[in-house]
């Protein structure tokens, strides 16, 4: 792949090949993050599982202390009470019948989706239209319920969803670049903590492999595995 000079002059200004501690490496990304627009800081860890087997799957949430940096558009699909509830949480679409039928249309407008229960029949349907985008409401991941004013308020000051691919990779985001290094720092110590906590007794040998941290438009940055193992075994 062809860089550009902006990105060959970042990725030549820290050694590549070093493996920072996780102070270390917040600081470099937070460094190489210069695009004029206001990067995400994403992080990717590679874990030491075999997802293709149901007792090593890592899948959860983990609410950010400092959020995403980012305005998150929330759809709850509910009725009656429960509408109202999400109205007063915050969610920035609320509907039942009318939005489903929306959807259908072509309307994909929002970045997360809450349903209740009881309209989980006609959600269903939207399965081939939300499911690829990873929009699909999920008991799993609590976008299943009647408590929907919790979610809607956990989502928005915050909450992001992980889960671990066919190749034992997962990924989120951690904030922007416009975040400040502790707040990038807080961030990324919980999503690690959350990680480690979800360790599937299953998994044997070193559990994290590898870890990156990245700017949207920039190089990555190389974080000490064994380093973080230790401190969070």
């Amino acid at each position: 792949m062809k860089h550009s000079r902006r990105y060959r002059e970042l990725s030549a200004s820290y050694d590549k090949n070093q493996s920072f501690s996780l102070h270390e490496a917040v600081a470099v990304v937070k460094r190489v993050a210069t695009a004029k627009a206001d990067e995400s800081i994403d992080v990717a860890m590679r874990l030491g599982i075999d997802s293709r087997h149901a007792d090593q799957q890592v899948r959860g949430t983990v609410i950010l202390p400092h959020g995403t940096g980012r305005t998150v558009r929330v759809l709850v699909l509910a009725k009656g009470e429960y509408a109202k509830e999400a109205e007063a949480a915050g969610a920035d679409f609320v509907g039942a019948e009318e939005m489903v039928e929306k959807i259908q249309g072509g309307w994909l407008d929002f970045d997360r989706v809450v349903a209740t229960p009881d309209l989980m029949g006609q959600v269903g349907r939207l399965g081939r239209v939300l499911g690829p985008r990873g929009l699909m409401p999920n008991p799993k991941l609590g976008t299943v319920t009647f408590e929907v004013g919790r979610v809607v308020g956990e989502i928005k000051s915050g909450k992001v969803d992980f889960r671990a691919e066919k190749a034992g990779i997962v990924q989120s985001t951690i904030g922007r670049a416009s975040m400040d290094t502790k707040q990038l720092e807080e961030n990324l110590v919980a999503f690690v903590e959350t990680i480690f906590r979800l360790k599937p007794s299953a998994a044997k040998g070193r559990y994290l492999k590898s870890m990156c941290l990245s700017p949207t438009m920039g190089p990555g940055v190389r974080v000490d595995p064994v380093a973080v193992g230790a401190e969070y075994v």
